[in-house]
């Protein structure tokens, strides 16, 4: 009944179908499918709650990645078009499974899973010719974490909160210690002074700088009193061998843990106000009390002297150094806070090794020491911007010179096409697998263009060749 158009995916959609089918590629997910069931997850395969299939997955977390969409969106998305639902391997009559079991199974399968299917893709590229390495040009850029701009009064309000919340679930999981403790919800109080903080910052005066310690320390004293507090609850909690109704005894440790981590986040939150105003410096700062993986990180820009969550390096593996050259990213590096570019160097060049790539030149930022450069990466001519000691003539640093700043443009379309700007899940894992995704997205794509290149040359030889 449906018309032959609508029948046939479009053009990019088969091209990604069919590379997305390959063997090296299904291998791949179907190595970690299984390694997860030898943990024990047997959900993911049939028992306990309904999931879904392997290459369905593998296909929505594509296209979320490659339209922008999260967990709902990409739901509603997928349910409304047919060509998604024929690209994802869903029948027309069939339901579109719910955004938690994707967002779950993300979380469970990991950032290995990402990282191992760009692998596979990378060399099963490389082994069909669709790319011959031969440079590389590397940048490293900030995932910003999903936090909003942290200050020392706004984590005081998180953490009363916080404080609250995880003593309300101890004492509905342990009713003897919550009847005798209870932990008081202070973020009203906290509140009023970060109103007041605000109207004391616009005065601009003198007298501003001692009224903003003067806030923040009697926020800090409402988390110390709410942290006594929680202390208490969980010293009873743990003497304590009661369980609520309907709490089992798993649901109940793990809300004594959650309200020992909370206690442990407040008490350094105090800390930091404390080093701050006595002018010492802050070792591993905390910034977010939901993302404590997330640290500053100061890159220098005018427009964004400061931002918070993780340093990623990128390095783009390509066929050659000309103006529009496009290549492949390999799984990126990745750390929290201000790291030194080649930090993460050797690890770029250890996935590049696994690869079996071998390269000839490569480019990158003044960030970048020659010394340790040469000694990550020995067989390749490697330019430094900026550097006196770079090899060859006039015109070819200047062509390696642009060749880098390529890198910047990939960085740009990394974050503006494929969402690596801005990691929506939480922690150093969840960063880790966010750009993982985004990577894979990326090759998938580049693939697919340079597959249509070749073809486009070869046509024009052969009609060169018989005209």
């Amino acid at each position: 009944m449906l018309p032959d158009e609508v029948k046939v995916l479009p053009g990019d959609l088969a091209a990604l179908d069919d590379l997305l089918d390959k063997p090296a590629v299904l291998a791949t997910m179907s190595t970690h499918w299984c390694h997860l069931q030898e943990q024990g997850h047997q959900d993911l395969l049939g028992r306990r709650r309904p999931t879904i299939a392997m290459e369905t997955y593998l296909r929505m977390m594509v296209v979320k990645h490659r339209g922008g969409y999260g967990y709902e969106t990409l739901m509603a998305a997928v349910s409304d078009s047919i060509h998604l639902r024929r690209f994802c391997r869903i029948p027309l009559g069939a339901h579109v499974p719910d955004e938690s079991t994707v967002r779950k199974l993300t979380r469970r399968l990991g950032p290995d899973v990402a990282e191992d299917l760009v692998r596979a893709v990378v060399k099963e590229a490389v082994s069909d010719k669709v790319l011959r390495p031969r440079a590389i040009r590397v940048d490293s850029t900030v995932t910003e974490a999903d936090i909003r701009y942290p200050t020392d009064t706004g984590l005081a309000k998180d953490a009363v909160r916080l404080l609250a919340r995880a003593g309300c679930q101890v004492a509905q999981s342990v009713p003897v210690a919550g009847a005798a403790h209870r932990v008081r919800d202070r973020s009203r109080a906290v509140g009023l002074r970060l109103r007041a903080l605000t109207r004391t910052l616009r005065r601009r005066s003198g007298e501003a700088k001692s009224e903003v310690q003067r806030l923040t320390e009697q926020a800090t004293t409402q988390v110390r009193a709410s942290a006594r507090e929680a202390e208490r609850l969980l010293v009873a909690a743990r003497r304590s061998r009661s369980v609520g109704i309907g709490i089992s005894r798993r649901q109940r440790a793990r809300a004594i843990a959650r309200l020992e981590e909370v206690i442990g986040l407040a008490r350094r939150v105090c800390e930091q106000v404390e080093l701050r105003f006595a002018g010492k410096k802050i070792e591993s700062r905390l910034v977010s009390l939901f993302d404590t993986d997330a640290r500053p990180i100061r890159r220098g820009k005018l427009a964004k002297p400061n931002e918070f969550g993780y340093l990623v390096q990128y390095a783009e593996v390509t066929a050659g150094t000309k103006p529009g050259a496009r290549g492949l990213i390999v799984p990126p590096p990745l750390e929290a806070g201000s790291t030194p570019e080649n930090a993460l160097l050797p690890r770029t060049a250890a996935e590049l090794d696994a690869l079996g790539i071998k390269l000839v030149e490569g480019s990158f930022d003044a960030g970048f020491h020659r010394a340790e450069t040469e000694a990550a990466l020995p067989d390749m001519v490697a330019h430094i911007v900026g550097s006196h000691d770079n090899a060859g003539s006039r015109r070819t640093r200047r062509r390696r010179a642009n060749f880098r700043v390529g890198a910047e443009a990939r960085i740009s379309h990394l974050k503006r096409s494929y969402g690596a700007g801005r990691s929506r899940l939480k922690g150093k894992v969840g960063a880790r697998i966010w750009a993982g995704w985004s990577t894979l997205s990326y090759d998938l794509d580049t693939i697919v263009v340079l597959t249509r290149r070749g073809e486009e040359r070869r046509q024009a030889r052969k009609q060169a060749a018989s005209g």
